[in-house]
């Protein structure tokens, strides 16, 4: 089957974690024998932040680790149709530019192919207006990244059918890696938009200043002020990091924690965004502050800790990093659950699911052309 993928980017993370989930969904695809094509748009914020920070070096090392992922972009002269001819299921995430994405399915009705709208965000609940206003009416159904989401997208009418397809970790990339251990803590997240300023001190930054912890933060958009704090805490600030290297700084710590935007927590109960998928999928243990995981995708207390406030996190930091057997048990869950359920392999096997739904025998032939 021919697969194309509308996405921002999918040569660059700068502050886009879709890539991750992306580039893993897709290298599974090739990896069975099927097409798979990424079309990303010229100038897109992310690819132009990537290019500031780091240089075009950094758009190459894309290309280098992933030399099976094909992406292309696309300006205001490109012909959607003639990329989309003979395409066999199209798959355009919610950071499409609307009119774009109203045009693809205005295509959709004139071609073949399956069209999916795929979300992993919040703006159905933070920019409702932003999303009433999308013309998703030529689409064959809608992939939210956790229940919660399809049921915002059934409550409001968007959408024909409402499919929960969540993130998970590439595991040919994210697995347990053989290091020296550097330090004791790393958090790798961007700051942004104030979402999580206060949950950051509260979860990360008081604990380990308070355990002396030799502590990293690798990340982007991080202020003057924030860096400020994070030194004046005694944490390292390391700036971007490739998501393709941070099996390898996992690799160099002996624990990391998970701090999820406020509207993940308030509004989105059940969606923890892929970052807890691939820590568990390094083998490093995991202290997550408060989530609802209200659909049941990991086992609190088994897979991770969790800790109800600041005070919680500073005991099962000192907990994990004192107690080897405790840490080897969380390492070791959390590794389990993620290969049984939580892996691209697994995603892509739903996506077959979903396309059987809609189309009876048309992924079923296709799998087995590719075999």
């Amino acid at each position: 089957m021919r697969f194309v993928f509308y996405t921002h980017s999918l040569v660059s993370d700068w502050n886009h974690g879709n890539a991750h989930f992306l580039r893993g969904v897709m290298g599974d695809l090739v990896a069975r024998g099927h097409e798979a094509l990424a079309l990303e748009p010229q100038g897109g914020w992310s690819r132009e932040n990537l290019r500031a920070d780091q240089g075009p070096g950094a758009e190459q090392a894309f290309f280098t680790r992933f030399p099976d992922l094909r992406a292309q972009s696309y300006d205001a002269s490109f012909d959607h149709a003639a990329a989309l001819d003979g395409a066999d299921v199209v798959i355009v995430h919610e950071w499409t530019d609307p009119a774009l994405a109203a045009r693809i399915g205005a295509l959709r009705r004139e071609a073949g192919f399956l069209l999916f709208f795929h979300d992993t965000h919040h703006r159905a609940v933070s920019s409702d207006a932003d999303m009433a206003g999308l013309d998703l009416g030529g689409y064959d159904g809608i992939l939210a990244f956790g229940e919660t989401l399809r049921q915002r997208y059934l409550a409001r009418g968007w959408g024909r059918q409402v499919f929960t397809w969540h993130e998970a970790a590439d595991d040919r990339l994210f697995r347990p890696l053989d290091a020296p251990v550097e330090g004791d803590l790393i958090w790798i997240g961007n700051w942004g938009d104030d979402e999580r300023t206060a949950e950051l001190e509260e979860y990360l930054i008081r604990p380990a200043e308070a355990l002396g912890l030799r502590a990293t933060v690798r990340g982007v958009r991080y202020p003057d002020s924030a860096k400020a704090r994070l030194a004046e805490a005694g944490l390292e600030f390391g700036g971007w990091i490739a998501n393709a290297e941070v099996p390898h700084a996992f690799a160099r710590h002996r624990v990391t924690v998970h701090v999820p935007r406020r509207p993940y927590v308030q509004s989105l109960p059940g969606i923890p965004t892929i970052r807890p998928f691939e820590a568990m999928a390094c083998g490093i243990p995991l202290v997550s502050a408060p989530w609802d995981d209200a659909e049941g995708l990991f086992r609190p207390g088994t897979d991770h800790l969790v800790a109800r406030d600041g005070a919680e996190m500073q005991r099962h930091l000192r907990a994990v990093l004192g107690d080897p057997a405790l840490a080897d048990s969380l390492r070791r869950e959390g590794l389990a659950t993620i290969r049984a359920r939580h892996t691209c392999r697994h995603r892509v096997d739903e996506l077959f699911g979903i396309i059987e739904t809609l189309a009876p025998g048309r992924a079923a032939l296709a799998t087995e052309a590719a075999e």
